[in-house]
C-alpha cells in the first residue's frame, strides 16, 4: 500500500466579509414526488452521459479532475485486525473538547463566528493550495477568510468526525488516498489509500471508529479504520461494483457516494456508472463489507447523492445524468430501498446536472442543488417524507453549484459554486423554507464543497 504521511503546514490566504443583499425564487411549481415505478427509458439518456463532460463524467479513462481543471481556467474484501476504540470521557467532555478545538480554526472571535471549511481542486487551474479556512457569522452570513491547511491535494470533499476535533478529506487523484487533519492545531496526522482512483466522497460512521470513501474513477468503495487520535489505519475493505453492467454511455462503475443508514445498521453506496445503490452491512469489528441488496434506477439516470429525511423512512435521490430527482423508501429491517419514479430537478429544460440534496432538521422542507440551471430547488417534505412538491428555484449567483450544506443550526445553507470559485450563502426561514441570499458570494478558488462546522 502506497501510503504517506503529509506535514501540516498553515497559509495567509484572507476574504472580506459579506453583506446583505436578497433574491427571490424564480418560478414555482405543483409536481408532487412520490414512491413508484420507474417508467420506460427516456430518450436521449447517452447524449446527457457525453454531456455530462461539463460535470464530472470522464473523457477517456478516468480524467475527472483533469476535465475540471480545465473548466476552472475557462468486489474483492480485504480484512486486517480491528482498530482501537474511540477515545474515553463523557460525551459532554467530548462536545466540549470540539469546540474548543473547532474554536481555533478561524481567527475571528466573536461569539456568533463560528468555523468553515471549503474544498478545492489544487491541481486545477486556478484552484486553492489546499483546504481553505474561514469563519462564518452565524447571523448574518457574512464570511471571513483564516488561511489554508495546506499539505493534501486535491480535497475535493470535506467531513467532521462526530466529536468534532478531526476533519477529513479525500484526495481526489488517479492515486486516490483520503487525509485526516486535526483542527485543535490544523495538523496533518497522515494519509491513507483507499485503493481506487479518483475519491469523490467521504463520511464517518456514527460510532466514530470508521471512514466510508467512494472511488469514482475506479468505481469502488473502501473502510478505514479511525484510531484515538482521529489518525487513520489501514484499509479494512475495499469493494468494487462489477455487477451490474455499466448503464448507458458509461464505460464502467462510478461510485459517487457512501454513507450510513439512519438506523446506523447498513452502509449505502450510491454508483452513477451502474445505475444502482448497493446496500451493505458494515462488520463493526473487523471493518468488512457485506452486500445485502441493490437498487437500480432506470438506465441512463446516472444517480449521484442520497439524503434521508429524518423521520428514517424515506430518502431523496438526486440523478445527475437525466436531470431527475426521486424519492426512495427505505426498509431499515431488510436494508432494502425503493427508488420511486423519476421527477423534475426544477431546471427549466436546459443542460442541468442535479448535485446534492439537503433536508432541514424538522424534516419539512428539502434543497437540491442544481448545476448549469445554477439554482438551488426548494421542496416542502409532505406525508412524513414520503413526498416532495417543487416549490421553486433560487439563483445561487455563481456558478455550477457543485456542493451544499446546512449550518448546524439550520439557519444559513451554503453553496459552493465550482466554476465561479465562490461560495454563496442564505438565511432558510425556517417557517416557510423560503432562501435569501446573506450578500456578495465569498470568493473561494475552485469552490467545490463548503463545510460549515
Amino acid at each position: 500500500m502506497d501510503d504517506a504521511a503529509a506535514g501540516a503546514g498553515t497559509g495567509g490566504d484572507s476574504g472580506a466579509g459579506i453583506g446583505g443583499a436578497g433574491s427571490e425564487d424564480s418560478g414555482v411549481g405543483g409536481a408532487q414526488i412520490g414512491t413508484g415505478g420507474n417508467p420506460a427509458e427516456r430518450s436521449g439518456a447517452s447524449r446527457r452521459a457525453a454531456a455530462r463532460a461539463g460535470a464530472d463524467t470522464p473523457l477517456s479513462g478516468w480524467s475527472r479532475r483533469r476535465f475540471v481543471g480545465i473548466m476552472a481556467g475557462g468486489a474483492a474484501v480485504v480484512a486486517v485486525p480491528a482498530p482501537a476504540g474511540p477515545p474515553e470521557g463523557s460525551a459532554g467532555d467530548a462536545v466540549s473538547e470540539a469546540r474548543r478545538a473547532a474554536a481555533s480554526v478561524p481567527s475571528r472571535a466573536a461569539a456568533t463566528d463560528r468555523p468553515l471549511l471549503l474544498g478545492t481542486y489544487t491541481s486545477a487551474e486556478g484552484g486553492g493550495t489546499g483546504i481553505g479556512v474561514a469563519s462564518y457569522d452565524s447571523a448574518t452570513g457574512a464570511v471571513t477568510g483564516a488561511g489554508t491547511i495546506t499539505g493534501v491535494p486535491d480535497p475535493s470533499y470535506l467531513v467532521c468526525h462526530p466529536d468534532g476535533r478531526t476533519v477529513y478529506a479525500v484526495d481526489e487523484r488517479d492515486d486516490g488516498a483520503v487525509t485526516a487533519v486535526r483542527l485543535a492545531d490544523r495538523k496533518v496526522l497522515g494519509s491513507r489509500s483507499t485503493g481506487g482512483s479518483g475519491p469523490c466522497h467521504v463520511s464517518v460512521h456514527p460510532g466514530g471508529r470508521w471512514l466510508l470513501s467512494a472511488n469514482y474513477g475506479s468505481g469502488s468503495v473502501a473502510v478505514h479504520p479511525i484510531d484515538a487520535s482521529g489518525a487513520l489505519g489501514e484499509r479494512t475493505a475495499l469493494v468494487t461494483h462489477s455487477t451490474p453492467p455499466p448503464g448507458p454511455g458509461q464505460q464502467g462503475p462510478h461510485a459517487h457516494q457512501f454513507l450510513t443508514s439512519p438506523d446506523g445498521g447498513h452502509l449505502l453506496a450510491v454508483d452513477l456508472g451502474t445505475d444502482t445503490v448497493y446496500t451493505y452491512r458494515l462488520d463493526e469489528q473487523r471493518g468488512t463489507l457485506t452486500e445485502v441488496a441493490q437498487a437500480h434506477t432506470r438506465p441512463g439516470a446516472g444517480p449521484r447523492h442520497l439524503t434521508f429525511h429524518p423521520g428514517g423512512r424515506y430518502a431523496y435521490l438526486a440523478n445527475e445524468v437525466d436531470d431527475t430527482v426521486a424519492v426512495c423508501a427505505w426498509d431499515p429491517d431488510s436494508g432494502r430501498l425503493t427508488i420511486g419514479a423519476p421527477q423534475p430537478s426544477g431546471s427549466s429544460g436546459g443542460t442541468n446536472y442535479p448535485a446534492q440534496f439537503v433536508v432541514t432538521g424538522d424534516g419539512r422542507y428539502a434543497f437540491l442543488a442544481n448545476r448549469g440551471h445554477n439554482s438551488v430547488a426548494r421542496f416542502a417534505v409532505e406525508d412524513d417524507g414520503a413526498v416532495l412538491r417543487l416549490l421553486g428555484t433560487v439563483p445561487v449567483g455563481g456558478d455550477f453549484p457543485r456542493q451544499i450544506a446546512l449550518s448546524p443550526d439550520g439557519g444559513l445553507l451554503f453553496a459552493a459554486n465550482q466554476r465561479s470559485g465562490t461560495v454563496t450563502v442564505f438565511h432558510v426561514d425556517a417557517a416557510d423554507g423560503q432562501l435569501t441570499r446573506a450578500g456578495e458570494p465569498f470568493a473561494s478558488p475552485v469552490a467545490v464543497c463548503a463545510l460549515p462546522l
